[in-house]
């Protein structure tokens, strides 16, 4: 199938590893320019040179998103440096450990942040220049946690925020060509993820969990979240303005 997104800009956050790393492959593999922020410089670099290098279009940005203003100033200053991003694949995010419902809300407002916040100071900037151009396509990894509610409360609810802040954006731009939105990973395996170390820490919880909660009785991998990411990112999700695709492995 023709995705037409040959030679389009893409910016992927948290691209190091797991989902986002997945997904910068496989924009890369679609021959687009691919542009990925994380924090550590040496594993974008190495991510770069696995995409094909900067002789291929790739970049990246060694960056803290959490730091203040930091959202907003990654997105400005690659504005300046480049053509207007066509996709952009909101992958950070996370619990920071946070699992007490009775935290107090500045670290529940943390963990806000870091889930919808990033996304939201970024889209501010990024997404004007999609509507100018009547294209465009922002794609956020919620979670279905989200739905759920499972694990950390302060997680569930910031992915069930980000799930209501794309209806509304999605709704907002979707008359003018540019298509917002989510897809809700279950339990996803990758290395130095959470169930990579719940393994090594705790064994035994895997098999619990799969046995109560996925029905395809495993674990998925970011490369099974990739394709989906994709197909939203495509010229044929034109109808799918808001959409919040579930990708859980029949999560019961």
């Amino acid at each position: 199938m023709d995705l037409g997104i040959r030679d389009k800009r893409v910016l992927i956050t948290g691209a190091s590893q797991g989902i986002g790393h997945a997904c910068a492959l496989a924009f890369a593999a679609e021959a687009c320019r691919v542009t990925i922020i994380a924090r550590r410089n040496d594993t974008l670099q190495a991510v770069v040179e696995e995409m094909g290098g900067t002789a291929a279009g790739h970049e990246y940005l060694a960056t803290d998103l959490m730091g203040r203003n930091a959202g907003t100033e990654a997105a400005v200053n690659l504005l300046r440096s480049g053509d207007p991003f066509d996709i952009v694949v909101h992958n950070v995010g996370g619990t920071l450990e946070l699992k007490d419902p009775l935290a107090p809300a500045e670290m529940w407002n943390r963990v806000w942040h870091y889930n919808v916040g990033i996304a939201i100071d970024m889209n501010a900037e990024l997404v004007p220049p999609m509507i100018e151009r009547q294209w465009g396509r922002v794609i956020h990894i919620s979670s279905i946690s989200a739905e759920s509610m499972r694990g950390s409360a302060p997680y569930g609810a910031a992915k069930a925020y980000l799930n209501a802040y794309v209806k509304g954006l999605g709704r907002a731009v979707a008359p003018s060509g540019v298509v917002v939105s989510a897809v809700m990973p279950g339990a996803i395996w990758s290395e130095g993820g959470h169930w990579d170390r719940a393994r090594k820490e705790r064994p035994g919880i895997e098999a619990d969990f799969l046995r109560h909660h996925h029905a395809i009785g495993r674990l998925g991998t970011a490369e099974e979240i990739a394709p989906t990411v994709l197909f939203m990112a495509s010229k044929h999700v034109t109808f799918a303005p808001a959409a919040i695709v579930p990708l859980d492995g029949g999560t019961m």
